[in-house]
C-alpha cells in the first residue's frame, strides 16, 4: 500500500516487513529534520531518492544476517550518511526495536569497512565508545540513538537488509 499525505510528495510504502522510502521533489526544495521531510516551493529541480530498507526480526549473528541478506535481499544495509541513519532509525521505530541491530559495517585489516564495498566516507561512533580490543568485537551495530558500536560478530541481534 503507498500512503501519500495530501500537498507533499513523501511517498512510503508499506508491507508486512517491508518499508520503502522515497522522495520525489519536482519544484520544491527539501531538507531532513528528525521527524520527517520538510519541503518548501523554490521552483528548483532537485534529484529523486529512495532507500529500501528490510527489517529482519530474527535474530542472527553477523555472518548470517549477511547471508540472509545476500539471498533474499542484496546485502546488509550500509548506512553512508546522516540521513541515511535517520531513515534506517524511523524503520527501527516503526517495529518498536530498541536493541542495537546489525548493519554492513565490519572490521577488518585495521580498517572499518563496509561489506558491500561502499566507502567508509561518513562515521556515526558513540561518543562513549568502549574502546575494548576490536579483534573481540569487529562487526558493527545501529543503536536506537542513531550511534554504530562495535560487537561481537557472534552475537545474536535482528538485522537491517537493502
Amino acid at each position: 500500500m503507498w500512503v501519500i499525505p495530501p500537498h507533499s510528495t513523501k511517498f512510503l510504502k508499506k508491507s508486512s516487513h517491508l518499508i520503502i522510502s522515497c522522495l520525489s521533489i519536482s519544484e520544491s526544495k527539501a531538507y531532513w529534520i528528525s521527524n520527517g521531510w520538510i519541503l518548501q516551493p523554490s521552483y528548483t529541480l532537485l534529484s529523486f531518492f529512495c532507500m529500501s530498507l528490510k527489517v529482519e526480526q530474527e535474530k542472527k549473528s553477523w555472518e548470517e544476517a549477511v547471508e540472509h541478506c545476500r539471498e533474499s535481499y542484496t546485502d546488509l544495509t550500509s548506512l553512508l550518511s546522516e540521513t541515511e541513519i535517520q531513515l534506517a532509525q524511523n524503520h527501527m521505530r516503526c517495529y518498536e526495536i530498541t536493541e542495537p541491530v546489525w548493519i554492513g559495517l565490519r572490521y577488518l585489516g585495521d580498517l572499518w569497512l563496509w561489506v558491500n564495498g561502499d566507502p567508509l566516507v561518513y562515521t556515526a561512533c558513540s561518543p562513549n565508545r568502549d574502546t575494548r580490543c576490536p579483534v573481540l568485537n569487529h562487526c558493527g551495530a545501529l543503536t536506537e540513538e542513531g550511534h554504530w558500536e562495535e560487537r561481537d560478530c557472534l552475537e545474536k541481534l535482528k538485522f537491517i537488509c537493502n
